[in-house]
This record gives structure tokens, sequence and C-alpha cells, in this order.
């Protein structure tokens, strides 16, 4: 188990967590959290055979808060510093949420030489914003009131956004107070102006043609609760870009799925890996 800095072209120190042997899963974490979101599936691929490793995105957790590069081509380039620095080869990349984006925006760029596989959970691709073009998008409204949030009291707003994140704010749900604990302080360790800048990358970055592209296999899990990202605008869509996937809808999930139902994720990740 050991952990370590990757240096990018900028100079941006990204911190990751590397565990295990075998073949490699790089999980990419969604906002405003860190690689630590990731530990219970990282720690469940590890114990079956492969090796997990996270990275904290810049600006967050224990990675560089440089003023600049809060987009998705930047975050794919930090990603590829990563996979680079530790020679990572046959890859199965999972991203969720703003993670999601990140990898599809890697192999666009990177191509996929490194990747054999890729897991796409509550993942914001193709796009999240409202347009004539995609009217199922979330209105302009809904991300400049994120934003307030961040400006306004961002302790409070990472505490209130943690119930519709793991919808916790639903009737019979199991929520516990410690997973939202969790939320609440990995969130805190977000700098100011990644938080901010972050909204706009997974809002306004249109990744159709990075989904039209896909060259490996694809994975898709969503749940049809899901309060962030809505289902409509992202899974369902790209399901219908990505030529080569499968689309698996948990039914009542949530966006951060991988915590509330976890047995089920876990099951499904696994079977892919070993597909």
């Amino acid at each position: 188990m050991s952990t370590g800095m990757a240096t990018t072209k900028d100079g941006t120190q990204i911190f990751y967590k590397d565990w295990g042997t075998g073949q490699p899963v790089v999980f990419s974490h969604g906002w405003p959290l860190t690689a630590d979101a990731w530990d219970d599936p990282m720690w469940y691929v590890v114990s079956n055979g492969f090796r997990g490793i996270a990275h904290d995105r810049r600006g967050h957790g224990r990675s560089s808060q440089p003023w600049e590069g809060n987009d998705l081509n930047t975050y794919a380039d930090d990603l590829a510093a990563v996979i680079e620095k530790l020679d990572l080869r046959d890859i199965v990349l999972v991203g969720h949420s703003t993670g999601g984006g990140e990898v599809m925006r890697y192999m666009a760029r990177h191509g996929t030489d490194r990747v054999s596989k890729a897991v796409l959970v509550g993942a914001i691709p193709p796009l999240m914003l409202q347009t004539d073009a995609n009217p199922e998008g979330l209105p302009r409204s809904v991300f400049d009131e994120l934003r307030a949030g961040v400006e306004r009291d961002r302790s409070q707003f990472w505490k209130d956004l943690s119930a519709p994140f793991f919808g916790a704010n639903r009737d019979g749900n199991k929520v516990s107070q410690g997973l939202r604990d969790e939320f609440w302080l990995q969130g805190m360790t977000l700098g100011f102006k990644a938080a901010y800048d972050c909204i706009k990358a997974f809002s306004e970055t249109d990744q159709t043609e990075d989904c039209k592209k896909c060259d490996v296999p694809v994975l898709i899990i969503q749940g049809d609760d899901d309060q962030i990202v809505p289902i409509v605008a992202s899974g369902m869509k790209s399901s219908k870009l990505i030529p080569n996937n499968t689309f698996k809808i948990y039914p009542g999930a949530p966006h951060g799925l991988f915590a509330t139902h976890q047995d089920e994720f876990n099951a499904d990740l696994l079977a892919f890996l070993k597909g």
C-alpha cells in the first residue's frame, strides 16, 4: 500500500494512492470529493486480485491548488500524468460523476492504447447543461445556485448537498450520518478556486464526440433517482452514443450509489473486471 505524487506539465502535484498488485483499476472521483471516496470499492477489487489506483483531482484533497487548469482537458492530462508515471497498461478506468467526464476526455485526448475497459458511474457525459440541442439538461440557474453555495457558506453547503447526493432526503433511506460527515470532510479539503471552477467544467463541457469515438467496452451504471446528474441527460444519452456499452440502471438509487448500494455495485464492478 503506497502513496505518491505525479507532477504535471504545469508543475501541479497530483496525489495518488496505489494499492495491491494485478491488472490496474484506476478510479476518478466526483466533485467535491477526493480519492478517499473510492476506498471501499478499491479495497474490494484489491481483495479480489486487482491493483487499485485513485488520485485527488487538482485543487482537491492532497493535490496542489493551482489557480488555473480546472477544466476537463487539464483534468484528463493530470490523469495521464499519473498513468504515465506508474506506467500502467491494460487499465480499467472507473469514473464517478465529474470523474466519468475525466475518464471519457482522457480516452479522447490520449487514446486507449493503455486502456482495456471503462466504467461510468452517475457520470456527467454527454452534457449536463440545458441547451436548445439538449433540452433534457439542467438550466443554468441550477449551476449558478451551486456557485452561490460555494461562495456563501461552503461548510454548510457541503453538509446540505450530502442529502441529495446520497438520497438522504428520501423516505425510508438508510444513509448514515457518518457517510454524510465523510462527504463534508472531503469537501472541506477542496480549494475554493477548484470548487468554483469545477462547476463550469462539469456542467458546460459537451462530451458528445468523446462518447462517439470511445473504442473500448464501457459499463454505464446510474440510479434512476440521481438528483445530482439526471439520468435522462446523462446515462440514457451516453448509452446511445458509446458504441460498445452495457447500461445498468439501479432502481431508486441516488448519485452516490457506490456507497449506498455498495454490495450491488461492487459485484457488478468485479463481474465487469473479470468478464
